[in-house]
């Protein structure tokens, strides 16, 4: 375990705490302010700063059936809302590069970064994404659960076989205007096909190893034996359909569990040990996808739990350099890296 006793600060990869907001509250901060305990979320202020929550990638998704510009209004919105966090809650600053990071832990804030989950928010136009670069976003992901007109989902049909041209020229310019291409959601096709596109250091923004649970929403070992090279990072989340093989297997069809499987926090351990088992600690992160799913394994409920996780693996003999770089490190080496 670690030696040291001041706490390990956490840049988590992913958190839908912008859409649950919506859907709870409309977006008002009144109705549900952050600021208090709010016990039906798995995110506020006060169990951030338990749980060492110092800098955040905050989801903006918008669901696949919110097509068009509808999904491109959206998007803003979200964007918009991450803003008012910011202005609302002092000790919160709005936050694009891994410089804006350490300046905000400099002065005891919390850094606010934003990352796009579906391409469908661009409405295919890389003037769209343009629009969203210029107001903080700094990764997409290419696909969510459905395809887009340019990628194959990994929870979709085959359609395209992966990437098409123009979903190559998509990921060309998301390398020229410092947006990381995100490869959660996608298919394993389209994985490969963007790490052969990119010319930057790709994400998982919030995926597990799919050695470790056979489910298409996780990285294949084919595809995590790349990453090295390329110079990412992938980022486990808590999801239980996605940590736990038999609740995969339930989810899908495969088995008929009554009741359903339990995830624990040995089921997400599991994973990070793989992760640094294929890739090397240098390319591991953490991206929980608190407050887009509606359960949490058991250890690891909301954002208060980080500690936890990090006990966990430091007793797996996980150094303290270890668990800093799976912490914050090497999300903001694939930061600086990606920036313009």
């Amino acid at each position: 375990m670690t030696t040291r006793n001041e706490p390990i600060r956490v840049l988590d990869g992913h958190n839908d705490l912008p859409w649950r907001h919506r859907e709870v509250a409309g977006h008002d901060l009144d109705a549900c302010d952050i600021a208090q305990p709010q016990p039906h979320l798995h995110t506020d202020l006060p169990r951030m700063r338990e749980g060492g929550l110092a800098a955040q990638l905050w989801s903006v998704w918008v669901p696949c059936s919110m097509a068009g510009e509808e999904a491109v209004a959206a998007t803003h919105e979200q964007i918009d809302f991450v803003g008012a966090l910011c202005e609302r809650y002092d000790e919160m600053v709005a936050a694009r590069t891994a410089a804006d990071v350490h300046a905000a832990w400099g002065e005891g804030r919390h850094a606010a970064l934003i990352g796009m989950e579906g391409g469908h928010s661009i409405n295919g136009s890389l003037d769209h994404l343009a629009d969203f670069a210029d107001r903080g976003a700094r990764y997409m992901t290419l696909t969510h659960n459905d395809n887009t007109q340019w990628a194959d989902s990994a929870t979709d049909e085959r359609v395209h076989g992966g990437l098409t041209d123009f979903g190559r020229e998509v990921v060309a310019r998301m390398n020229h205007l410092g947006v990381v291409v995100d490869l959660s959601h996608v298919s394993a096709e389209t994985m490969h096909h963007a790490l052969d596109a990119t010319r930057l250091p790709v994400i998982f923004s919030h995926s597990g190893a799919r050695a470790i649970c056979d489910h298409p929403r996780n990285v294949p070992d084919d595809v995590l034996e790349r990453i090295p090279t390329n110079g990412g990072i992938v980022m486990a989340n808590v999801v239980p359909k996605f940590v736990n093989q038999a609740r995969a297997d339930a989810s899908l069809g495969r088995t008929d569990a009554v009741p359903e499987p339990v995830a624990t926090i040995e089921h997400v351990v599991a994973h990070f040990e793989h992760l640094r088992e294929v890739v090397g600690i240098e390319h591991v992160g953490i991206g929980a996808d608190y407050d887009g799913v509606d359960e949490t394994p058991v250890g690891l409920e909301d954002v208060a739990s980080y500690p936890r996780l990090l006990a966990a693996l430091g007793e797996r003999g996980w150094s303290r350099a270890d668990l800093e770089a799976l912490a914050h490190g090497n999300v903001l080496r694939v930061l600086e890296a990606t920036q313009v």
